[in-house]
């Protein structure tokens, strides 16, 4: 059964025209993911179904009575209540019908022989029970838990709202609004503000959820997991596919080429026509002008194929500018606090050259503070960081803080690599959809995403070796997210990445680091390997599952490098050894004969063997040194 149908929906802001005729209907118990670049009108969409925005033409036709939740539509929160209260007030209904079946028993207790009153009573009580177990009255408090848990607040149930973080309040409506039940979910970014373990238990709410969803994110992952349905947002137009994310990718490459194959085939027998309708006019002759005449309006009965259309999506690669050697980064028994609250400690991490790391945790566990400490911004309590040879450092904010305001994106860029010319600038701004008089804007102005894109220019024009990434697929869409994804891919240097994009950890990882309040845990793999031994209560595998065929040759070929390395390491120290023993020897020896006074008799034979000793002093300080240096 529809549920809800859209039709020919326009809207406008001013002189732009967001949405043009936006037509698709939703079932009952369907999931649709809505998806577009930023900016394609997606949450004013979900908004005119809301009913927050008015659509300027068109219809949107919900069924009758219809109960529609709208993340947006929660309110703002009263801040004396505690977690608790709010969302127990979701089943304040409940609460009022078991205080009456409480009440009605004590009822029935007092008029014992009265059977009229009994049966009066009765009929009511059996009526109440009967609805109350219909509405899962014994399981709520426990469902209250549930959700507290999974939204990760449970911790704060106590906690007054006027108390809660922007993100915490969030979640807390997010979590009001799923008890609630509506017959239609209308969410919009659901996964923002939610860790890891957090999103895996929405996915699976979402999945035994009786009502339809309609969902906007940009975690691929998260849509592949929970929709059978995605609606595409492209040019004021909605396509819909059936399939999860990865489903819907496959067929619009499908319908783009099959559609831009048809175009370029109408083109050229609308080219072809053209030419033999122009050739016979050069003939000039009744009959050929009759015939042109006729070819003609058989052209202009043609109905003309658009030519397929595709959003602006960024185009770019990372390179390097140099190798590392083979190990980039070793740190251990580094800790970090603020006052008593303790973010990590006894954190060990070892990259060598090529390694491709994802670092994720718990939200508060201090994974972009790990990051700063890395790059030398924050200074940890404790512990030591070393950094290889050959190491140029690449650090992506996910806040952009080092992006300067008060400058144009143009001079942001150039001012950073000042010795480029201003078109090479401006070709790299290019790359990354910032064309014509978009270069003078200031910085100030840019969305997220657009401050994100200038951040990656930046980084590609850096070329440094290791890039230490913080979110970088924050408000970014999702067409960019793959790009810079098939960036990374071709990409020799080694990367450290925070994300919490499980798709783009699939796509780029091929080691899992866990940031834990004791350490870090490392899992061979990306996301889904990491996720299915975690699953399994399992320890990680120490050699080699969930990795790709290309990653475990890389892994082998590593650890038969270190063995080699090893043992060659073990030699030379072994000769080193050797040598200083043998160099002592002589020493000793030279010192017997300079300490014996019948040396100095021949004063000539004396000073060759002082000269001699000395040399052989140095020789050891030589191989003293050498055998520091091997054994480091």
């Amino acid at each position: 059964m529809i549920l809800l149908a859209l039709q020919d929906i326009r809207k406008s802001f001013g002189t732009h025209e967001v949405l043009k005729r936006v037509s698709f209907t939703l079932q009952e118990r369907e999931r649709m993911g809505l998806v577009g670049v930023n900016g394609s009108g997606k949450s004013t969409l979900m908004k005119i179904i809301a009913g927050e925005e008015t659509a300027d033409e068109g219809s949107v036709n919900l069924q009758k009575g219809l109960r529609i939740g709208y993340l947006a539509q929660q309110g703002e929160l009263s801040g004396q209540e505690t977690v608790q209260e709010v969302v127990e007030r979701v089943f304040d209904p409940l609460v009022r019908m078991e205080e009456e079946m409480r009440s009605l028993e004590n009822e029935m207790a007092l008029h014992g022989s009265d059977e009229a009153a009994l049966k009066r009573l009765g009929s009511r009580y059996d009526a109440l029970t009967r609805e109350f177990e219909r509405q899962n009255g014994y399981g709520w408090r426990s469902r209250v838990t549930g959700v507290l848990k999974g939204l990760k607040l449970w911790d704060t149930r106590e906690m007054e709202t006027s108390r809660l973080s922007g993100g915490e309040r969030t979640r807390l409506c997010l979590g009001r609004m799923l008890l609630s039940e509506p017959d239609l979910l209308l969410l919009d970014e659901p996964t923002n503000h939610l860790d890891l373990k957090s999103i895996a238990w929405l996915e699976n709410f979402l999945n035994d959820y009786k009502g339809a969803v309609l969902v906007i994110s940009h975690d691929r992952y998260f849509l592949d997991h929970v929709c059978g349905r995605m609606a595409e947002l492209i040019l004021g137009t909605v396509e819909t596919y059936t399939g999860n994310y990865t489903e819907y990718v496959a067929k619009r490459a499908e319908v783009y080429e099959v559609r831009m194959k048809a175009w370029e085939l109408q083109q050229q027998e609308i080219a072809r026509q053209e030419a033999v309708i122009a050739m016979y006019r050069r003939f000039n002759r009744e009959k050929s002008l009759r015939l042109a005449r006729s070819r003609e309006k058989r052209l202009e009965k043609i109905e003309r194929l658009e030519k397929p259309q595709e959003e602006g999506t960024v185009r770019f690669r990372f390179d390097t500018r140099r190798q590392t050697g083979e190990d980039v980064l070793q740190a251990e028994g580094l800790e970090k606090a603020f006052g008593q609250r303790i973010l990590f400690r006894d954190v060990k991490m070892h990259l060598r050259a090529g390694d491709r790391v994802a670092l994720i945790g718990d939200n508060g566990t201090g994974k972009t503070t790990l990051l700063r400490c890395l790059t030398g911004e924050e200074k940890p309590d404790g512990g030591r960081i070393r950094w290889g040879t050959g190491v140029d450092i690449g650090y992506y904010d996910q806040h952009q803080a080092g992006l300067h305001e008060n400058k144009t994106v143009l001079d942001e860029v150039w001012d950073r690599f000042p010795r480029m010319e201003q078109y090479e600038v401006r070709g790299a701004l290019g790359l990354f959809l910032f064309t014509g008089d978009d270069v003078f804007a200031p910085v100030s102005t840019l969305s997220g995403g657009e401050k994100g894109r200038v951040a990656l220019t930046e980084l590609m024009l850096r070329k440094d070796n290791v890039l230490l990434l913080d979110e970088p697929t924050n408000h970014l869409d999702m067409d960019s997210r793959e790009v810079l994804e098939d960036a990374l891919e071709d990409y020799p240097g080694t990367i450290l990445a925070v994300s919490h994009d499980r798709y783009f950890i699939n796509r780029f990882a091929e080691k899992v680091f866990v940031l834990e309040e004791g350490g870090i845990r490392e899992y061979l793999g990306n996301y889904d390997s990491y996720f299915e031994k975690v699953s399994r209560d399992a320890e990680p595998d120490a050699e080699t599952a969930g990795m790709t065929r290309t990653a475990l040759d890389r892994e082998k070929r590593r650890s038969r490098e270190e063995t080699q390395r090893l043992k060659e390491k073990k030699e030379q120290l072994k000769r080193a050894e050797e040598a200083i023993a043998k160099a002592e020897r002589e020493a000793a020896e030279l010192e017997a004969v300079l300490a014996d006074p019948e040396t100095y008799r021949d004063p000539a034979a004396a000073a060759e063997k002082t000269k001699q000793y000395n040399r052989l002093k140095e020789t050891i300080d030589a191989l003293y040194a050498e055998w520091e240096t091997i054994s480091e």
